[in-house]
């Protein structure tokens, strides 16, 4: 065997040479793609992934970039985007104080309140054609064209016609957008945001209504959020002589198509006031001369044996099995009780509003005019 055949087969067993298929390389002698002529075990990796501030093209690294020229500029503070967005975490920082899981204020986490300040949608046939049976104020009706084929979306349209409201043909993309994706069926009622009464407008009145010679009688709720509730006790609260009904702004149910509808028209005569505060809302009525009871499963004094009844006063009323809060009951000159059976469950609140109600008016009709 000659001497170079001998320093090839080395080299082949050895594998320092370019051995045709073998290591980095193809069958015919190029290195393969991606290993510059190196085995797999010789390859070696990019390291740990960067952080996400530090990735070119990431929004987390633009963000950062924008940060620090705004922050070079002098127009906000190290460390904050400049467009006032936090910069989206690495994968698996979530929930371990990364930007994602805490405000760049510090502030926890909470969720939106839904504001129901605006105009409300009422979707479907039949939800729309009783909110117009009932009058529900309204400023304009979508339908679809192929709604319009059906008798009750019909009978809607011919509703909105009599009372002024606009009608607008509207297409199916629309309406998912408009109602937030309700089933709609075609048809969807725009109600008209209801504008609620200062507290202090409960007892001077209304301009151009009658003075009433009766002593004013207003009535509160406490963690009512049933707007069918809040219907029917407005509705109680028309018949039997009160001033107005006051609703706190949070944890409260709100004039809505419901509480119009169940209300009977009552909400067009009476006046809702909104509070953000209700205990400071009774202390300050309290301080214009009024007596405050409340109405309350534990009360001591029933309710037809209730001393101010025939006065200036605001009945307050809590909600369905919770009943008063502890601080509102703390505000009430007294709690009284709608006597029943025992073992009885508790009243509707729209229901022992009315008994309630019913008492009071009762008291007061025997005085002398």
């Amino acid at each position: 065997m000659s001497a170079r055949n001998t320093d090839s087969g080395k080299s082949a067993r050895s594998g320092q040479g370019r051995t045709p298929g073998g290591g980095g390389f193809t069958k015919s002698g190029k290195p393969r793609p991606g290993t510059g002529g190196y085995g797999k075990h010789k390859l070696a990796g990019k390291g740990p992934t960067p952080p996400a501030e530090m990735r070119p093209g990431h929004p987390a690294q633009r963000a950062a970039a924008r940060a620090a020229k705004a922050a070079a500029a002098g127009k906000t503070a190290p460390g904050k985007p400049a467009s006032g967005r936090t910069a989206a975490p690495a994968k698996g920082d979530a929930g371990r104080g990364s930007p994602r899981s805490r405000p760049a204020s510090g502030a926890p986490d909470r969720p939106q309140e839904r504001r129901d300040d605006g105009p409300e949608m009422v979707a479907g046939r039949n939800s729309v054609v009783e909110s117009l049976r009932a009058h529900v104020p309204a400023m304009a009706l979508y339908v679809t064209s192929r709604a319009q084929e059906d008798e009750r979306v019909e009978e809607a349209v011919q509703l909105a016609a009599a009372t002024g409201i606009a009608v607008l043909e509207s297409s199916m993309f629309e309406l998912d957008r408009l109602t937030d994706n309700a089933v709609h069926q075609g048809v969807a009622l725009r109600i008209r945001p209801y504008e609620y009464a200062h507290p202090d407008d409960l007892l001077t009145g209304q301009p151009g209504a009658t003075p009433s010679r009766t002593a004013p009688l207003i009535v509160a709720l406490d963690g009512v959020t049933d707007p069918r509730n809040l219907g029917a006790i407005v509705r109680s609260a028309a018949a039997f002589g009160a001033c107005g009904v006051v609703v706190p702004s949070r944890r409260s149910a709100s004039v809505t198509a419901s509480a119009w509808k169940s209300s009977a028209g009552a909400l067009a005569r009476l006046p809702v006031a909104r509070v953000v505060n209700l205990t400071r809302a009774l202390e300050a009525y309290k301080q214009r001369g009024l007596f405050v009871a409340g109405l309350d499963a534990e009360g001591k004094v029933d309710v037809h044996e209730m001393s101010i009844a025939d006065g200036p006063m605001v009945l307050v009323v809590g909600s369905e099995g919770r009943g008063l809060s502890r601080i509102v009951a703390s505000a009430c000159d007294m709690v009284v009780r709608i006597p029943m059976a025992s073992g009885t469950e508790s009243l509707n609140a729209g229901i022992a509003a009315s008994i309630a109600l019913y008492e009071i008016a009762t008291v007061r009709a025997r005085q002398p005019q």
